[in-house]
């Protein structure tokens, strides 16, 4: 049913929270999981102490390879592919590369970054917007419901039963 699942993270709890799920999923259909960061090109124009737009980007940067870092060691044995692409428009980005790698589905959180990123708009609706892919959007409370109810593994082995 699923042989590439992309999983978009932001680094936040409710994206990891994301990401466990699809990793489940991954193990239930032995499928490879791309781990994406899009580092948002737009926030070039913000200033920083340096005042360098390449100092921007090389710290915006680093926050994707360790947020990547983080899902690979909770990835544990799934085929993983980690990658922290560059993008003016995030949802265009994650959905240009889901289309790029055939994705069969794309599981994020509904809840990630607060702020001014939340006033222009949620990235998930602009991705559901934007692509034909299935998304799986998981809002924090169904992933604190899902915590405490078994995993999708076992949900999935139960069905087949």
């Amino acid at each position: 049913m699923y042989d590439r699942i992309i999983v978009p993270t932001d680094g936040s709890d409710i994206a990891a929270g994301a990401a466990e799920h699809a990793f489940d999923l991954a193990r239930a259909f032995d499928a490879t999981v791309h781990v994406l960061y899009v580092v948002d090109e737009s926030a070039s124009r913000l200033v920083l102490d340096t005042g360098s737009v390449g100092s921007v980007l090389e710290v915006l940067t680093e926050e994707g390879e360790a947020a990547t870092d983080a899902l690979t060691e909770a990835a544990g044995d799934i085929d993983l592919v980690t990658e922290v692409v560059r993008g003016v428009r995030i949802a265009d980005a994650i959905v240009e590369y889901a289309t790029d790698h055939d994705a069969d589905l794309i599981v994020m959180g509904t809840e990630g970054r607060h702020g001014v990123k939340r006033l222009v708009g949620s990235v998930t609706e602009r991705v559901l917007a934007r692509t034909p892919i299935p998304v799986l959007a998981l809002s924090a409370a169904s992933l604190e419901a899902d915590e405490a109810d078994t995993t999708v593994t076992e949900r999935v082995e139960a069905d087949e039963e």
